[in-house]
């Protein structure tokens, strides 16, 4: 019999003598090794071969035999130098043999029953089967561990390559091998082998030595790729956890996977799961669960990496074995008050598995049933208070597991509304990630809502009523019975079971009410009940996701693209189910087609693309036409931007603009003029990406545009102008050929009174255009237009009053004119000048781009190729001489003098329009007529500033006027116009306006929020595109980040944000002179802060935020005023301090030390330090403590000096009264004395100037005087401050000799003596 086999730490350690299990005891180990890898080729095949023939020959314990064993030990400790033949060969022998074997361990325990055949004893017959297994799993498993690391260290395929080339029947894939060999040690740990180890259970060495090999495995990723080799690991796991009793050392290997190694958590999950379903025993995944429980939740915060992979574990356990999870979920509850959000996150994801998965069995009692019930709700309460956690990121993930359980329809109809109410509060989350949860959440919740497929509020109201009578109706008298129905017992319905009950009783409209079946069979009383409970919750429901349209449209303007995006979602969700405010929020969205952001511009156009176009044509163009007639100015342009790209993609067909041409043409029925101005309009804008489309009903647009129906519907005339603008460029000279109809309407158009105030303006804008687009000479017909217009308005009064010069016979003049028809006058006049410049610059371009052109064409390919040589040669003569920039010059000089001539302000010759400058600035500036007028004084205006605007002398000669009317014009209209027309100002004519810049900025104070707004986009415009200079103003724009009015103060908050990203941030230039000048505007300090907060956001550099503090510390050199210290220090606390910034600030100690007197000012320095003290080091949190310390210090010995500084004055003042009163007191004396009075040696030679002042004085009372006798000393200072202290040594005729010796008292009083000892002293001091 051989001796036992004992496993060896190593495979080496076999040859050692020493054993760790003592000497005393035999064992199996190599006698006479074999050093392989010395032996020749043939010799090592023969060896090899001869080995696997003993193995496959001889019986399956032979390998006990000393020779047997010496010679398989030489070749698994040599197997990385065998030729891949030669491994497979002794690979497949000893897996074979292995797996013969464990079938003889059953027949082996059956044999234990009856006597042996062979005459060996059982026990013998035990031991070599237990001596065999564990020899043959050793040299496997050691062959496994072996091929591995080599692995690791070179490049296995080559090797492979290469036994594949020399044998190919003898191919060696090793990675089938390894599973296969993987695979047959879990079997053998499988079997039973309490016959073989006895009832204590397998060797602990065995078992040791083949868990080490696994998690050794477990190790390393490529392993784990393969399936085999993977579930044959996962099975060893799971039999020596469980059916082998190693839990506490499995566990703490497991464990150990999991937090170093990420790729194996998957892995061991299944591993976990698979043991539970093989043994019928979780006790592997409670242990692991208790020992996750009882890691301090401070070493998940240090090891981050680990944290996330046990979080990963946790919630893929829950998945896999949800009640288990649940029975063991206590010992992880308390980490939700540790610090890892990580580990928060995870059992969030679990509640969320163990209340989707757990809880739908439905076997067991009703008590059961009400315990899984009250468990799930438990669950569920914490996942909602989670929803308030400090981490952004539990936050989302808190949403994202709600999200999941709508899906799974876990939550019940008595849940749903506390849930929906915890979104819609997050949407205004902070953090980006968690309001993109929340957004997403509700999305899932109307798309998985249990109240039916239309949500409108009048709709469940009405059925909600009419159920409520129903229900009132069929209740009992009895009053015990009234509250037997609530949302408590309603929170017991899954949303899923009663979707049906619910879908089925909400008819889509009043109209099914009768004809709805279900709703006539509910005569059961405990249905009513439960259906008006249900109807109720998806009232409130309905209710809240109506209230949020508000929050919805600011989200639309969020900078988050992820906002924007699950908004846009949202908002089309609601539209599905009919949500109230929904249509009108999506509207909104329109003018973020002219987003940078290309998703955004592609959320807005999928959404755009699937509300209104994927429809028949018929339904879209009257989607489109509704929606072109109810938009705003700016959702037009942003309507015509996504109109003209669909048109250019195909979205919008051809039988869709068909049938806008029904629409407009009035080929419909029932189709109102409005519908036609708004079918016009969307193919105006479907005509900027194909001009072609207008051609074709070029006279339907004239006789429909300019005929009976414009009369009807006003602005059709002004979107027929604009139509006739967009046509092609051959439209437009057929036009011009055959109709001189279009240009009549058009002048009858601006000339005539027909069209109403408010519309006439917009549509004379267009006409004018109009003219300029199409007619061939546009300045004649335009003059035409003029000279009609102006005879119009002066018939009675005759032209010449336009150029008359008196301005109080004007006056009388125009007291007889209609303002209306004078102040369209004025706009038609400065309209065409206007128009007239922007012809000149246009023929300008022309001219020049045809000039070009011709030269191009001059040089024909035979003269390049004959006179090459000679054209060079003149070229380069005429650009050194500048011939050839003569003619641009001239055409560049007749553009400038066209230009003048538009107005001619300076000249003695006048045009038309220039006849009319000097009337309309003498009009604007008799302010005390326009104030009668406030329309007139509108149009006025705002022809002044369109004339300024074309000539330069005219502007600078009336700036003053417009500024004038820009601060004191009542009407805010007007301010507003002169506003937006100094902005265009500063651009044409920039130099003229630098001096009025401080003028501009005063615009942002005005008191109307109107001009406010206009001021601040003109600013921005001008200041963003550097046309003008950032001056020392800016601190105005400043204020405006707190105006009341929340659009202007976002308008500045843009600004500044934008300002920041110019060059290397101008802001921080700028803060230091606007910190001074806000200090000085007596702001409330709320709003002092709020905009220094925000403008310090702004500065993102480490070196200007170091560069700051110099700065702002320096400022307190020379401010005594204690506001400014606040604001300052204020400034200082919401700076981003590096350890440089740091520095600085100590350095510059002396510069501030005087302000630390201040409470408030400490305050502000203990959050720098506090601040510092989170990304300090340790050695510079000494630094940070020693310069806290050093604050404090003179902060109290500051404090302490202010206090002996006002005892001080105190005192002083204290002795000053004393004096007065004394002086008082002499003065009565003094006027009460007799002719008997004696008099005192030291004589005040202030008393005789003041006693006429005292005279009117109440004398002092006996009391009082005898009182303070021992005071009664008094102070007199002559001139040169000295002072001299006098005793009151008087008597007066009729006082009492008792008052007499009281007042001698003082003198004889020891309390004299110091007081005269001080009055010494104070002149030498």
């Amino acid at each position: 019999m051989a001796p036992p086999f004992l496993f060896p730490s190593t495979l080496r350690d076999l040859e050692r003598d020493a054993h760790g299990d003592g000497d005393d005891e035999p064992s199996l180990r190599p006698q006479n090794p074999v050093a392989v890898g010395a032996l020749r080729t043939a010799d090592l095949e023969e060896f090899v071969k001869g080995t696997s023939f003993d193995l496959s020959d001889k019986e399956l314990f032979c390998i006990e035999e000393q020779d047997v064993f010496d010679r398989i030990y030489s070749l698994v400790r040599d197997f990385t130098c065998l030729p891949p033949a030669l491994k497979f060969n002794l690979v497949e022998t000893l897996r074979s043999n292995l797996s013969v074997l464990l079938p003889n361990i059953d027949s082996l325990s059956r044999a234990s029953m009856s006597s042996p055949s062979d005459g060996v004893p059982i026990t013998d017959r035990i031991a070599s089967h237990r001596n065999a297994l564990k020899i043959y799993s050793f040299f496997l498993l050691s062959i496994v561990v072996a091929e591995e690391s080599a692995a690791d260290n070179c490049n296995g395929p080559k090797v492979a390559m290469h036994g594949r080339k020399k044998n190919p029947v003898y191919a060696w894939n090793w990675e089938v091998q390894r599973g296969r060999i993987m695979n047959l040690i879990a079997n053998s740990l499988e079997v039973d082998l309490s016959l073989l180890f006895g009832p204590g259970g397998a060797d602990e060495q065995y078992l040791s030595f083949v868990s080490k090999c696994t998690f050794v495995l477990c190790e390393n990723q490529n392993v784990l790729k393969d399936e085999e080799t993977r579930n044959g690991l996962c099975r060893i796991i799971g039999a020596i956890a469980t059916k082998h009793e190693r839990m506490s050392q499995t566990s703490a290997s497991v464990l150990y996977l999991i937090h170093k190694f990420d790729f194996t958590v998957m892995h061991l999950v299944e591993a976990v799961a698979a043991a539970e379903k093989r043994f019928g025993d979780g006790s592997l995944a409670i242990s692991l669960i208790r020992e996750i429980g009882r890691i301090d939740p401070k070493d998940y915060v240090r090891d981050s990496a680990g944290a996330d992979n046990v979080g990963r574990f946790l919630v893929e356990l829950a998945d896999r074995l949800p009640k288990l999870m649940s029975t063991n979920l206590g010992v992880l509850v308390p980490h939700f008050g540790g610090e890892s959000y990580k580990i928060r996150n995870s059992l969030v994801g679990v509640l969320g598995k163990l209340a989707a998965k757990t809880f739908k069995d439905v076997e067991g009692d009703s008590n059961a049933h009400s315990l899984r019930l009250r468990s799930k709700h438990t669950m569920l309460e914490i996942l909602i208070e989670r929803c308030r956690d400090v981490s952004a990121y539990t936050r989302s993930r808190v949403l994202q597991v709600w999200a999941e359980l709508c899906e799974e329809n876990a939550i019940s109809i008595g849940l749903w509304n506390e849930v929906a109410s915890v979104a819609s509060g997050r949407l205004e989350d902070k953090s980006a990630i968690v309001r993109k949860s929340a957004l997403q959440l509700l999305i899932t919740m109307l798309q998985h809502n249990p109240f039916g497929p239309q949500l409108r509020t009048a709709t469940f109201e009405a059925t909600l009523e009419k159920y409520k009578e129903k229900l009132e109706g069929m209740e009992p008298p009895s009053p015990e019975k009234d509250d037997l129905v609530d949302d408590s017992s309603l929170g017991e319905v899954v949303a899923g079971q009663d979707e049906s009950v619910s879908d089925s009783c909400l008819p889509s409209s009043q109209d099914q009410k009768d004809q709805d079946p279900t709703i006539v069979d509910i005569t059961n009383l405990e249905q009513i009940r439960a259906l008006v409970a249900s109807l109720e919750a998806g009232l409130r429901f309905s209710t809240c996701i109506t209230s949020l349209m508000p929050t919805l449209v600011q989200l639309l303007a969020s900078p988050s693209a992820t906002d924007v995006e699950n908004t846009i979602l949202l908002l089309m969700r609601c539209r599905q189910f009919q949500i109230e405010g929904s249509e009108a929020a999506l509207r909104k969205m329109l003018p973020l087609v002219f987003s940078q952001d290309k998703s955004i511009y592609e959320a807005v156009e999928s959404a755009f693309i699937n509300i209104y176009t994927r429809k028949n044509p018929m339904e879209t163009a009257k989607s489109l036409l509704n929606l072109a007639i109810d938009c705003s100015i700016g959702d037009l342009a942003a309507l015509e931007s996504l109109v003209s790209s669909l048109v250019s993609k195909g979205e919008i067909s051809s039988s869709t603009v068909s049938a806008l041409w029904d629409y407009f043409c009035f080929h419909i029925n029932g189709v109102r003029p409005v519908q036609s101005r708004g079918a016009l309009s969307i193919l105006c804008m479907a005509a900027k990406s194909s001009p072609s489309i207008l051609g074709t009903h070029l006279q339907d647009i004239i006789d429909i545009g300019f005929g009976r129906w414009a009369k009807e519907e006003p602005l059709l005339a002004r979107t027929a102008c604009l139509a006739l603008q967009r046509l092609p460029k051959e439209d437009k000279v057929k036009l011009i050929s055959t109709s001189s109809r279009v240009f009549a309407a058009l002048q009858a158009l601006i000339t005539s009174l027909s069209l109403p105030e408010k519309i006439w303006y917009g549509a004379a804008d267009k006409a004018i255009s109009a003219i300029y687009a199409l007619h061939p000479a546009p300045e004649i017909f335009a003059a035409e237009i003029a000279k009609k217009s102006l005879i119009s308005v002066f018939s009675i009064l005759g032209t010449d009053c336009v150029s008359n010069e008196n301005e109080t016979q004007n006056g009388s003049m125009l007291s007889s004119i209609p303002a209306t028809k004078l102040g369209r006058f004025l706009f038609i006049i400065s309209h065409i000048a206007l128009n007239h410049l922007v012809y000149i610059e246009t023929s300008v371009k022309t001219i020049q781009k045809q000039k070009r052109k011709n030269d191009k064409s001059e040089l024909t390919a035979e003269d390049l190729q004959a006179d090459a040589s000679k054209n060079s040669e003149a070229q380069g003569i005429n650009a050194e001489l500048g011939l050839g920039a003569t003619v641009d010059i001239a055409i560049e000089s007749l553009a400038e003098k066209a230009e003048r001539e538009i107005v001619s302000s300076g000249s003695s010759e006048k045009n038309l329009i220039g006849h009319c400058g000097p009337f309309l600035a003498k009009l604007c500036r008799n302010l005390t007529l326009l104030q009668k007028f406030p329309d007139l004084q509108a149009s006025a205006m705002l022809a002044l500033c369109r004339l300024m605007i074309i000539d330069a002398e005219f502007c600078e000669a009336n700036l003053q006027t417009l500024f004038t009317v820009a601060e004191s014009a009542p009407s805010e209209i007007v301010r507003s116009n002169c506003t937006i027309a100094l902005g265009d100002l500063a651009v044409r004519v920039p130099n003229l306006l630098e001096p009025w810049t401080e003028y501009i900025y005063a615009r942002l104070r005005d008191p109307s929020p109107s001009v406010r707004k206009n001021a601040v986009l003109v600013i921005s415009h001008l200041i963003l595109n550097d046309m003008m200079k950032v001056k020392g103003f800016i601190n105005e724009m400043a204020v405006r980040i707190e105006d009341e009015d929340a659009r202007i103060s976002s308008l500045a908050k843009l600004f500044f944000h934008e300002l920041s990203k110019k060059g290397s941030n101008p802001i921080y230039n700028l803060l230091p002179d606007i910190l001074g000048r806000l200090c000085n505007q007596h702001l409330k300090e709320e709003t002092f802060c709020n905009i220094m907060q925000f403008l310090i956001s702004s500065i993102k550099k480490d070196k200007q935020m170091e560069a700051l503090v110099d700065k702002l510390c320096n400022r307190f050199a020379g401010v005594n005023d204690v506001r400014q210290w606040e604001y300052i220090s204020y400034c200082l606390s919401q700076l981003t301090f590096t350890e440089k910034g740091l520095k600085k600030l100590v350095d510059n100690f002396k510069m501030f030390e005087h302000a630390l007197s201040e409470d408030s000012v400490m305050d502000h320095f203990r959050s720098v330090i506090a601040k510092c003290k989170k990304f300090a080091k340790p050695d510079l949190k000494v630094c940070i403590e020693e310069f806290d310390e050093k604050l404090s210090k003179v902060h109290q010995e500051k404090k302490e000096q202010e206090a002996t500084t006002r005892n001080a004055e105190a005192h002083k003042q204290r002795i000053g009264s004393l004096e007065g009163l004394m002086v008082t007191k002499k003065t009565v004396q003094d006027n009460g004395k007799s002719a008997e009075e004696e008099t005192s040696d030291v004589i005040d030679p202030s008393m005789d100037s003041n006693s006429e002042d005292k005279e009117n004085m109440p004398e002092c009372s006996d009391n009082i005087c005898s009182e303070r006798s021992h005071t009664s000393s008094t102070f007199t200072e002559s001139e040169d401050d000295s002072t001299e202290a006098q005793s009151a040594r008087t008597s007066r005729k009729g006082v009492s000799r008792s008052r007499i010796n009281k007042m001698k008292e003082p003198e004889e009083s020891e309390d004299s003596a110091p007081i005269r000892r001080v009055s010494r002293r104070r002149p030498a001091r």
